[in-house]
């Protein structure tokens, strides 16, 4: 793992030019866009049929995983059984000031209960407040409990409350903390994804790292800028009324 000091220097390095893009990623058509889709549910009034509702629509169009917070995890799992559809849950939801040792439980809770993967929220006032170590710990804690177990970790960065240094900075340290995943929001803060912060991150953490764009991405042509800026999965609500304009774009 690189240390801070070689981080905060290849920081400096790439604040005066980033790496050239990768290759962009052939688009999906039609139906394949739900294999990108992270279909997903995240209000605080959700109820369990909502979810229910979620994990059928999840079982017939094929996405990705359902994105549900924590106590719907074991619902979900039971509802997609046998379905192909991985069960995705979000932790330190949506503000991310947790202790990493909270983290950490939280995230052994929810992948004993069925999640396979795991979206986490960095600590974005630790990463202001330049605590680096605090803030490479807290994702570094929750990728070693997670890959123990065979599940993938996606750091929420909140891209709108962060500067360009600062988005450069959470990538790498994300990165370092061997993540799966960088993710552009929580859907929560001030703005969603943009396709120059997936452009941004998909150059910061080069083609061995995913990047989930989440926040906003409400039709078929949001998508589709995203995946041509650099983003390989797509957090959504709106995933149906995405997936019918795509199989309708493709007819």
């Amino acid at each position: 793992m690189q240390s801070l000091k070689q981080i905060l220097k290849l920081v400096d390095s790439y604040e005066h030019e980033l790496p050239a893009a990768p290759p962009a990623l052939t688009a999906p058509r039609g139906a394949e866009i739900a294999a990108w889709i992270d279909h997903t549910l995240l209000k605080p009034e959700a109820t369990a049929a909502q979810v229910k509702t979620l994990c059928e629509q999840a079982r017939q169009y094929h996405f990705a995983t359902v994105c549900v917070n924590p106590v719907y995890v074991p619902l979900a799992r039971g509802l997609l059984k046998d379905s192909g559809v991985s069960v995705c849950a979000v932790i330190a939801f949506p503000l991310g000031a947790s202790l990493p040792e909270d983290k950490a439980y939280e995230a052994r809770r929810v992948i004993e209960n069925g999640a396979v993967e795991v979206d986490m929220v960095i600590n974005v006032g630790a990463l202001k407040g330049e605590s680096y170590g605090l803030v490479l710990n807290d994702v570094l804690f929750v990728t070693q409990e997670a890959h123990g177990r065979k599940a993938k970790v996606k750091v929420i960065i909140e891209a709108a409350l962060l500067t360009r240094r600062e988005k450069i900075l959470a990538c790498l340290l994300a990165q370092a903390a061997e993540a799966d995943f960088v993710k552009t929001s929580t859907g929560f803060g001030p703005g969603g994804a943009t396709v120059e912060d997936v452009d941004l991150m998909r150059r910061v953490v080069g083609p061995a790292t995913g990047v989930k764009a989440a926040g906003g991405v409400r039709t078929y042509k949001d998508a589709l800028a995203m995946i041509a800026a650099g983003a390989n999965r797509i957090g959504a609500s709106a995933s149906v009324a995405i997936l019918n304009e795509a199989m309708g774009a493709s007819q």
